[in-house]
């Protein structure tokens, strides 16, 4: 099942233009992101921050979120706003009673929905695949999610390659039978296999090597869940409630509403409550893994906290020309004034004082602390070839 993962997590043959892959928002050389503000989608070029968005596209609205631990049994939520969501003995998604049944956990159940966003890999209607065929999965219907999973197994199935490791993965399962949830959790078993990691300091320290970690680092977790107030949110093994809040954090993006904007969780619940609310994030390696918040607005962990202490102050001193230009000129506060936000602000994020720089620092310190040493160096995890034949290294 890993194999067969490892082979789709690579592998474009499940974009609708054959152009992009599960790695190329979250790689192995990019410490399970892409480095960017907002990613840029089909038919864009390259990797990273060298990556070029394609002629005629839109940025996706939100950071790409690192994937590390994903398979933990305490994750009930996916994405920043918690579409996927993993109530006692169901699954809550955007595909209903369309979502089919054996996905083996929310990671799996994930993995099932950027394939069929037009924007990160399905394409438009009309598009070309990179090899000049026809994008049959764009030409369906966007609530046709039973289509595309169909439509998207009908390509796999066809390369003798895939129908193999389909059978090692599923011995007892006829190919007439499988169905996308087979490759979901097959992509699930490699990321969980892959981007696991529980050997940080942090956890050499709680495991009772008080020599782990630097007295800087112990001083920066004792305010961490201390009086900064972190830990009322990033809380538990994953660092994270898994709850939304509203840090009153700039837009820049083009949104996901015909206005432009983004209101997070309320999009998902309707609740006024939930405007401009986002999932806290996990925190194991984030170190690696800036840029920060739902959208990247932020490249350093210290620019994080600073807005934690003062978000009316972050707002008012945002300059968007901070930003490559790809995304400043999308920053239009006009469309959601500091008011809007500030006015809907969650206050149990807020620190129990201001702290110094010094402690700032500590945090940072500590928040270094998350970083395991084996996620440091990637690289050995990226295949040479895929099933497809498409290309793998940008």
């Amino acid at each position: 099942q890993v194999e067969l993962g490892e082979a789709l997590f690579f592998d474009k043959i499940l974009s609708g233009n054959r152009d992009i892959s599960c790695a190329t928002c979250h790689h192995p050389l990019l410490h399970s992101g892409d480095g960017l503000p907002l990613s840029l989608g089909t038919g864009g070029l390259g990797l990273g921050t060298a990556r070029e968005m394609g002629l005629g596209r839109e940025l996706i609205p939100r950071n790409a979120p690192e994937i590390f631990n994903r398979g933990a049994t305490e994750w009930e939520t996916m994405f920043w706003d918690g579409r996927v969501n993993f109530h006692e003995t169901y699954l809550d998604t955007p595909a209903e009673d369309l979502l089919p049944v054996g996905l083996e956990s929310p990671l799996a159940a994930q993995a099932m929905f950027p394939v069929t966003s037009r924007d990160e890999m399905r394409g438009a209607s009309g598009d070309l695949s990179s090899d000049g065929s026809d994008n049959e999965i764009a030409a369906l219907d966007n609530s046709d999610f039973t289509g595309i999973w169909a439509a998207l197994m009908d390509r796999l199935l066809a390369i003798p390659a895939y129908r193999t490791l389909f059978n090692l993965a599923y011995p007892d399962v006829p190919l007439a039978e499988l169905g996308f949830e087979h490759a979901a959790n097959a992509i699930a078993a490699y990321e969980i296999a892959t981007f696991t990691f529980t050997d940080s300091p942090w956890d050499r320290f709680l495991a009772g090597n008080d020599a782990a970690l630097s007295s800087e680092a112990v001083q920066g977790a004792m305010l961490f869940f201390g009086e900064a107030n972190c830990g009322q949110c990033h809380s538990g093994p994953l660092l994270t409630d898994q709850q939304f809040y509203n840090l009153a954090v700039p837009q820049i993006g083009p949104g996901k509403d015909t206005l432009g904007t983004d209101l997070g969780r309320f999009l998902e619940t309707a609740d006024p409550a939930d405007q401009f609310a986002f999932r806290t994030p996990p925190l194991r390696n984030v170190a690696l893994t800036a840029p920060y918040m739902h959208n990247g607005i932020y490249g350093t962990l210290e620019q994080v906290i600073q807005h934690h202490l003062d978000p009316a102050g972050a707002l008012a001193r945002f300059d968007a020309n901070t930003l490559a230009p790809l995304y400043a000129v999308t920053y239009q506060p006009e469309l959601v004034s500091a008011d809007i936000l500030l006015a809907n602000v969650t206050p149990k994020a807020a620190p129990q004082r201001m702290l110094t720089d010094e402690e700032v620092d500590l945090i940072v310190v500590f928040l270094h602390s998350l970083t395991s040493p084996r996620a440091l160096d990637l690289n050995h995890y990226v295949p040479a070839t895929v099933p497809s034949g498409l290309p793998v290294r940008d």
